[in-house]
């Protein structure tokens, strides 16, 4: 699955930068500029990730949860939820500003704003040592079963798993395509890729310690993106992404004791929904 996505996307820039060496021989044509233009957005995404093993590591315990599952959370939709400005940052959002430093090409920083939840009372693999005092489950472990319940484990990166990153973007129009030569709306691919640090909530209850509910700088992560842009008016837009990427977690905070930790990598993958504007500052 992940070979058959990595190839989906270089297959897909290479096409669009031949596409965009076309573009760049009728920019002289062209009705829109956007070198010099600024740009921000905010939307939505839809996230999914794969299985992860994740270690945790404190004075009494080291052990791996192997393949561990999770999904995201979505807020259920309403006006009240998306569009009031007190609750915006609720869902799970991106947002960002970038710069055409050229004509096709951008840089930008921004916000994934992702939600990533452990899924409850599923069955892993467990390996290491637990010395707590508790008999429940106290022991050495190789490679036997375990249910993840509430008493065991709990963890969400839920406000949330908050990818902080920078983006090259390539940016082509794509009006030729169809024939059109439009004034008032214009139709581009964009791709490119993105590197930055992850900066989580990290909500978690662990073999009955204290709750942990805090931000934390965590880790890293790389992405690749692909999408299509509909500009209208020359300065607005609607933008429909397909994001995926690899996050990699080696300092986590689980509990209010600095010597307790986790660490754990994964892929994710985004849909996202996006509305912004370009502009020019001077």
């Amino acid at each position: 699955m992940k070979k058959n996505y990595l190839i989906l996307f270089v297959l897909f820039f290479c096409i669009a930068s031949l596409l965009g060496q076309q573009n760049d021989n009728i920019l002289s044509d062209k009705k829109v500029v956007n070198k010099g233009k600024f740009f921000v957005y905010w939307g939505w995404n839809w996230a999914s990730y794969t299985k992860s093993d994740i270690r945790f590591k404190g004075n009494n315990y080291d052990f791996t949860l192997s393949n561990v599952k999770a999904q995201d959370r979505q807020t259920p939709f309403s006006v009240h939820n998306y569009f009031n400005p007190s609750n915006i940052t609720i869902p799970q959002t991106n947002y960002r500003i970038g710069y055409f430093f050229k004509e096709n090409y951008t840089v930008s920083i921004g916000v994934d704003h992702m939600k990533y939840v452990m899924i409850g009372d599923q069955n892993v693999k467990i390996n290491g040592e637990i010395n707590i005092g508790n008999s429940s489950y106290d022991g050495s472990y190789v490679n036997q079963e375990i249910q993840l319940t509430e008493d065991f484990l709990r963890l969400e990166h839920t406000d949330g798993l908050n990818y902080i990153n920078v983006e090259v973007k390539r940016f082509d129009n794509i009006d030729h395509w169809f024939g059109l030569d439009l004034d008032n709306l214009q139709f581009n691919l964009t791709e490119g890729f993105g590197a930055g640090v992850l900066y989580p909530r990290t909500d978690t209850t662990l073999l009955g310690q204290e709750r942990h509910d805090d931000f934390h700088l965590s880790g890293w992560g790389i992405s690749a993106v692909g999408g299509l842009n509909i500009s209208l008016l020359k300065y607005f837009y609607i933008q429909a992404e397909y994001k995926m990427g690899y996050i990699n977690m080696p300092d986590i905070k689980t509990s209010l004791n600095a010597v307790d930790g986790a660490s754990q990598s994964f892929y994710f993958f985004q849909n996202n929904i996006l509305v912004g504007g370009k502009f020019k500052l001077f």
